[in-house]
């Protein structure tokens, strides 16, 4: 076990690909590879007495099959049910596949399947074109402009088929996966309406994206509504998961299974505020998003990395002028810029 800041990691070894690692009574990890400069998810496999029910899914690229083949072909059990914690196509990429391989059920909220559908079928608002457009206006340089142009819909890449049908899940069911209850519990910021799954009597959280040990989860603004405050809706989110034991088992879906919740709930929270009072001395003369991004993220950035951090410079800009703290000023050009409140 290691530790660091009072958060205790009890696994030392990461899950080899095409293996599962038991972690506690009936809960296998899995880990995957991502295309990304984050190069894993963690999946979660659930003993289901005479099934298998599985937590998410990997992005949707064919070595991901290979390894779930090798997984599911090394286990008699078949597939039962697909939880799927929201619609980002590293958690949803092959949900139509795994699905139909058994015959499993789909199960998810209403907000991340109808966001899933917005985003794949590039609806109003959730558009590349829209995104574009609203990044132009927030400042952004064209160059990035049109690197991000030319990427365009990355979604179906990751996702290259959209589940038709499922069964809808909301905050508060409790779902029996083998001898075990399973409270879900809904979070907003990250995605429209996230799932994450809490079983007392084994004291773990399958946490999704809501709650990560070593980087903090994107919260975006889309074009659809841009004067969204996802931030302080993550933020509310995870004071409301702060009330569980601290020696419960977090199970997240990027970096290793840790227990501390309440240290690290505090973690993100003051981190949080650093970046809120970072773009509040920047902004004593109007500034876009664009101009402030090397403020939140002074690294070098490629083109999917750009897309995340102009939503979550819009995001802290947006939640400062909810608390307060700045002003928006649309120009005649319909450029956006803030400005702190004296």
């Amino acid at each position: 076990m290691t530790t660091t800041n009072e958060i205790d990691y009890p696994f030392e070894h990461l899950p080899d690909g095409g293996a599962v690692t038991p972690v506690a009574p009936g809960i296998g990890w899995v880990r995957m590879p991502l295309p990304f400069a984050l190069d894993h998810i963690n999946l979660w496999l659930l003993d289901d007495g005479e099934a298998l029910a599985a937590v998410d899914t990997g992005f949707g690229l064919e070595p991901i099959k290979a390894h779930w083949s090798q997984i599911l072909g090394a286990d008699a059990r078949p597939l039962s049910r697909l939880i799927i914690t929201h619609c980002h196509p590293d958690h949803l990429g092959l949900a139509t596949w795994l699905t139909a391989r058994n015959g499993a059920t789909l199960h998810m909220t209403q907000g991340e399947f109808l966001g899933g559908h917005a985003l794949w079928h590039q609806l109003p608002g959730y558009s590349v074109a829209d995104m574009i457009m609203q990044f132009r206006r927030h400042g952004l340089d064209e160059k990035r402009l049109d690197a991000l142009t030319e990427r365009g819909n990355g979604y179906r890449r990751g996702v290259p088929e959209m589940p038709s049908s499922y069964q809808r899940m909301f905050a508060g069911d409790r779902i029996r996966v083998g001898e075990h209850e399973w409270e879900v519990i809904v979070g907003y910021g990250h995605s429209p309406e996230h799932a994450s799954l809490y079983c007392a009597a084994l004291g773990v959280l399958i946490s999704g994206d809501m709650l990560l040990p070593r980087i903090s989860t994107n919260v975006s603004v889309f074009a659809a509504t841009p004067d969204d405050d996802p931030l302080g809706w993550f933020l509310d989110s995870l004071r409301r998961i702060n009330h569980l034991p601290e020696d419960t088992l977090v199970l997240p879906s990027h970096g290793k299974p840790f227990r501390g919740i309440r240290k690290r709930v505090d973690q993100l929270i003051e981190h949080h505020r650093e970046r809120c009072a970072a773009l509040l001395a920047e902004c004593r003369t109007a500034r876009s998003a664009g101009e402030l991004l090397g403020t939140l993220f002074p690294r070098e950035l490629d083109t999917h990395q750009v897309m995340f951090a102009m939503g979550e410079a819009i995001a802290h800009l947006n939640h400062l002028v909810k608390r307060g703290e700045l002003c928006r000023v649309e120009g005649d050009d319909g450029a956006i810029r803030f400005i702190k409140i004296s």
